[in-house]
């Protein structure tokens, strides 16, 4: 029985150019940093493109979280620790004052049409909602993408972040250690996604996912555009639970 849905964000909820938006932040992050290192912002590209590709392997044996691993990749690649309480803090205040502007321009943010409907939809459906976004940033930031999805950080019962999570997607560990945060079982979560990779656990571990992005991919238990389910989302999950009950 389908008990929780689990939202991704970027371009599931949010309308933007993740790229642009994953570029301004380390052009802004790398100046930063470069002026309290007294380092070039140029010599900061490769250690964050470093670490980003640290956390998201697929193979990775460690029990580190995704924070973890990106300051200890970021530091052995430019010698600066992240989490040195001084650094940490200024990165802290760039995420919370300065990134919330970034929503304009290339970067090109907005809400997905039907996003807010269909998340006030599972509350009022009597299920729990929470936000299963890739786990690559902080709280902070995931709050200003939220905001510009028209969504809050209440809205949701957990929220995935970087430090909250040891694996990226389409990790099954991250998708079991998220129901397990959330206390519910795989086979209960609905997840809803337009990534064709991403939002599908690999390997398989249990987990349905509504599809809401352009292709056509065959594991999904669902696929249209979110207004239809936010305005179907009653109907997919009745469907789910009698072929549960079967």
């Amino acid at each position: 029985m389908i008990k929780a849905v689990l939202f991704d964000l970027d371009d599931t909820l949010l309308r933007l150019n993740l790229t642009a938006f994953i570029v301004r932040y380390v052009a802004g992050a790398s100046r930063l940093l470069g002026q309290a290192a007294r380092m070039s912002t140029a010599q900061l590209g490769i250690p964050y493109l470093r670490s980003f590709l640290a956390i998201d392997a697929q193979d990775r044996e460690d029990s580190l979280t995704n924070e973890q691993l990106f300051n200890q990749t970021f530091r052995a690649a430019s010698g600066i620790p992240l989490d040195d309480p001084a650094i940490a803090d200024l990165i802290d205040y760039y995420e919370r004052e300065i990134v919330p502007d970034f929503a304009g321009g290339v970067v090109a943010a907005r809400p997905v049409e039907g996003a807010r409907e269909a998340v006030d939809r599972v509350w009022s459906t009597g299920l729990t909602c929470a936000l299963a976004t890739n786990p690559t940033f902080s709280l902070a930031c995931d709050r200003a993408r939220m905001e510009w999805a028209g969504v809050h950080e209440d809205d949701f019962a957990l929220i995935s972040t970087i430090s909250n999570s040891t694996r990226c997607k389409p990790s099954a560990r991250y998708y079991q250690e998220f129901a397990n945060a959330l206390g519910v079982r795989l086979e209960e979560c609905l997840m809803v996604g337009n990534d064709a990779t991403r939002d599908f656990a690999r390997p398989d571990c249990g987990l349905r996912t509504a599809y809401v992005g352009h292709g056509r991919p065959a594991r999904a238990v669902w696929r249209g555009p979110m207004t239809e389910f936010a305005r179907r989302l009653p109907e997919i999950v009745a469907h789910l639970n009698n072929e549960d009950a079967r």
